[in-house]
């Protein structure tokens, strides 16, 4: 079986990857996932400088909320807050949802989904510029074994990198952009201010410097904070 999940996958992603048309993308991901209990896709950019994470929502399919209802976009951004959960990831996390109780639909990060409910993989999507998208499947049966996280995550990033490449063009294209909290706190950072000052010049929380830039080293694809600026001098978001 490990070794016939290994081959379907290989199968998608050769398929996804010579795809012409976004159609012909879904259609290599659907039967794929449903054969591991997966019925519910959801396909995005992301940008760790928005508040809601996600840019832009590529795909979006079936019944996410369990009421047999279409999802739009907006819907989907607004109703799972697990989608934030990226930010701190480095690979692929389950995630289960469970209803009912006074505080309604919960959505939880979980090392093995158990239990009824809609469960699901959150796949982050890494390049140059750091955290650049994601793909999230859900079902409420699903293969949760290594081999099947490793298969969906090679298929979900050739879906996404197609895609892209289909709709947005070549992914060296897409300019970096700093937001402006994110330079001014990188310029006081390449001034030689530390954190607790930074924090104190622009009435934030030492925390919220901290997370800033965090956020900043990811959309640059810098491990260090030194080569972030280095990166963002070069880009023209700050000055030296």
């Amino acid at each position: 079986m490990t070794a016939s999940i290994a081959e379907a996958a290989f199968g998608a992603a050769t398929m996804i990857v010579r795809a012409k048309t976004q159609d012909a993308v879904e259609d290599a991901i659907r039967p794929f996932g449903q054969r591991l209990g997966y019925d519910r896709f959801v396909l995005f950019a992301a940008s760790s400088a928005r508040e809601d994470i996600v840019d832009r929502i590529y795909w979006i399919e079936g019944d996410w909320f369990g009421d047999g209802k279409k999802v739009d976009a907006a819907s989907y951004v607004r109703r799972c807050p697990v989608t934030h959960h990226i930010l701190e990831a480095h690979d692929s996390f389950f995630w289960t949802k469970t209803s009912g109780g006074a505080s309604g639909e919960c959505y939880r990060r979980v090392d093995t989904p158990q239990g009824e409910g809609i469960h699901g993989i959150q796949i982050p999507i890494f390049g140059p510029l750091g955290l650049e998208g994601a793909m999230s499947l859900g079902g409420t049966r699903i293969d949760t074994s290594v081999t099947a996280r490793l298969a969906l995550s090679m298929v979900a990033r050739a879906a996404f990198a197609t895609v892209r490449r289909l709709i947005d063009g070549p992914s060296e294209k897409i300019a970096i952009r700093l937001s402006e909290r994110e330079r001014e706190v990188l310029s006081w950072t390449a001034a030689g201010r530390r954190q607790v000052d930074i924090a104190a010049i622009l009435g934030l929380s030492e925390r919220t410097v901290e997370n800033h830039l965090r956020r900043i080293r990811k959309r640059l694809g810098a491990s260090t904070t030194a080569q972030a600026i280095r990166t963002a001098i070069q880009g023209g978001d700050i000055e030296s």
